[in-house]
């Protein structure tokens, strides 16, 4: 069997029809009608006033910082078991990132924990929907509003995710997305932010684009920054957007198979818990023990079957390293793999995926 990827974009509908359009009628810089068609639907679909598109998920996290007015002096709390562009953004707006641990079931940071990092200094928490499950919502709110903190959702892994029933990315003061190529709906490269208050989604637009006076031409005056999407990027996030329920439900059903292939193994897999949509970005497998997490990578892998580990800590990475011991994440981290997830899987592929993996524990129980 040929090589099976973690990830591969899903580039059907009318991804073709709407770049071709871009491309005759010559509207492929930051201009043009599907940099907006893209933005309401989005918003649309995710239950949000308004949403504006940007160049990558990253500029996107940096961005929404930036128009909530974090930086130097403030403090932002952020879990450490999560992707490094989570924490560079808040390095660089010259705040200081304050790590906490996560919950074992869920895989997502800890109220308990964000409530007890809080400081004077403390202006701001970031949660992070890990691998398209969301975070507590309810605790998390409810901190931000006692306390009086800014709330920023970094959504990058979470399209289709809910909580109770409401998208994530619509309880924060801003919220980001990504659409990376390995992203359930994608660009190539790309972003959206999401903000509450109007005065702030229009700092965002204003901040993306050069700081730009909305009543002079070419008038800047503020420092500011290009973040800003193509219209050929966003001609495809609207094609995307037009198949995304047919994507998050193959992923569902991928991740089912997954979790009934593994069950009785030494290892289990990332479960919804609680009344959530879990949108399956990357189907995980946690195995018990983290001795065996490489040497069944390293099987897949001979089987052409690619696999990735779980992200690192944020706080054992040399430039923003702590002595902290969180010891929660670092299992975890130590633990997962992330299994081929996207939904073009075909059911042998899957077939030859689940019985590699159970050949292994087979085994190593031998």
């Amino acid at each position: 069997m040929s090589r099976i990827p973690v990830y591969e974009p899903q580039l059907g509908g009318n991804v073709s029809a709407y770049v071709n359009e871009c491309l005759s009628t010559g509207w492929i810089s930051s201009r043009g009608q599907f940099i907006s068609k893209f933005e309401d639907a989005f918003a649309r679909y995710v239950g949000a006033e308004a949403a504006t598109t940007v160049s990558n998920g990253t500029v996107a996290i940096h961005l929404a910082l930036e128009a909530l007015g974090i930086g130097p002096g403030d403090e932002v709390i952020v879990p450490s078991f999560t992707y490094i562009a989570s924490v560079n953004t808040i390095l660089q707006t010259g705040a200081r990132p304050v790590f906490v641990d996560s919950l074992d079931a869920t895989l997502q940071v800890d109220p308990v924990l964000v409530e007890a990092a809080i400081t004077p200094r403390t202006k701001a928490i970031m949660v992070v929907h890990l691998y398209g499950h969301p975070c507590d919502m309810d605790a998390i709110v409810e901190i931000c509003h006692r306390r009086g903190l800014l709330l920023v959702e970094d959504c990058a892994e979470a399209f289709g995710t809910r909580w109770k029933g409401q998208h994530v990315g619509t309880f924060g003061d801003a919220a980001t997305f990504s659409f990376f190529g390995n992203k359930t709906i994608t660009t190539g490269e790309g972003g959206m932010v999401l903000a509450r208050d109007h005065g702030v989604m229009e700092k965002c637009r204003r901040l993306k684009s050069q700081g730009v006076s909305p009543t002079r031409e070419y008038w800047h005056d503020m420092l500011a920054f290009n973040y800003r999407m193509t219209n050929i990027q966003a001609a495809i996030g609207l094609a995307q957007l037009e198949l995304a329920e047919d994507f998050l439900q193959r992923k569902s059903k991928i991740a089912q198979y997954y979790a009934l292939r593994f069950s009785g193994l030494p290892a289990r897999t990332h479960v919804p818990v609680g009344d959530v949509t879990h949108s399956y970005w990357m189907c995980s497998l946690i195995v018990d023990q983290a001795e065996v997490r490489d040497s069944l990578r390293s099987h897949l892998s001979e089987r052409n079957i690619e696999t990735r580990p779980f992200f690192p800590m944020a706080h054992g990475m040399p430039h923003c390293q702590t002595d902290q011991v969180l010891p929660i994440g670092e299992n975890l981290s130590a633990r997962g793999i992330n299994l081929p997830s996207y939904p073009g899987l075909t059911d042998e592929q899957l077939d030859h995926i689940c019985g590699s993996v159970c050949e292994f524990f087979d085994h190593t129980a031998a």
